[in-house]
């Protein structure tokens, strides 16, 4: 399997394209919002030759979802995220014009992802994690084979994620990452929703909310 991450908006969010041999391919959290960085995705699955076959969000807070409506009316793909996520989803139009973006678009799950539902595409498999506190129904997806964990506003490299939006709880947070993320391998590399990659081991030993010197 391979991996392409694009930094998009004003948040600066990592969306990722998931692919294999196949030319197969899965979209996570489309943050692009302007033309050109909508261009910019195109573009790499073009000069790639892949069908991206689904869309998937680890949650729905704006950065991660700008680019929802335009990835689903390009492709026809349908949209996965867990079902706690849809009031989330739906009150981003109330806020988008605050936040800048007056030419939001909504969308709407096509499906909504279950702990432990198993996501295909081309070759490749990806096992959701549920890790509810930065938003009720965030997901984390692991590829095994490896060991790539795209992690979302979870756990950063020395940071945890924000929870003073609404629905988000800092000791639910911090539960899930130490009783799901941290059960995942030690040398896991963890792609998060903003800044550079981690891994699970580092995050253990050094991060300073979760790891092994933290408060508890």
């Amino acid at each position: 399997m391979q991996l392409k991450t694009f930094t998009f908006n004003p948040f600066m969010e990592n969306t990722y394209v998931l692919f294999d041999e196949t030319k197969k391919a899965v979209i996570i959290d489309p943050g692009c919002h302007t033309k050109q960085e909508r261009m910019e995705l195109l573009d790499f699955l073009k000069t790639q030759g892949l069908t991206p076959v689904k869309l998937l969000n680890t949650h729905c807070h704006i950065d991660h979802v700008l680019g929802n409506a335009f990835v689903k009316s390009s492709f026809d793909i349908p949209l996965w995220h867990h079902k706690l996520e849809e009031q989330i989803l739906r009150a981003v139009p109330t806020y988008a014009s605050n936040y800048g973006f007056p030419q939001y678009q909504d969308s709407s799950a096509d499906h909504y992802i279950a702990d432990g539902e198993v996501v295909t595409f081309g070759n490749q498999k990806l096992e959701t994690i549920f890790v509810p506190g930065h938003s009720p129904g965030h997901v984390v997806f692991f590829h095994r084979d490896t060991k790539t964990c795209i992690g979302g506003d979870t756990l950063f490299q020395g940071s945890v994620g924000r929870t003073d939006l609404p629905g988000g709880d800092s000791h639910t947070l911090l539960t899930s990452i130490r009783e799901r993320m941290f059960s995942l391998p030690d040398d896991a590399v963890v792609h998060p929703g903003h800044g550079p990659a981690t891994t699970i081991g580092e995050e253990k030993l050094y991060n300073p909310f979760v790891g092994k010197n933290a408060r508890l």
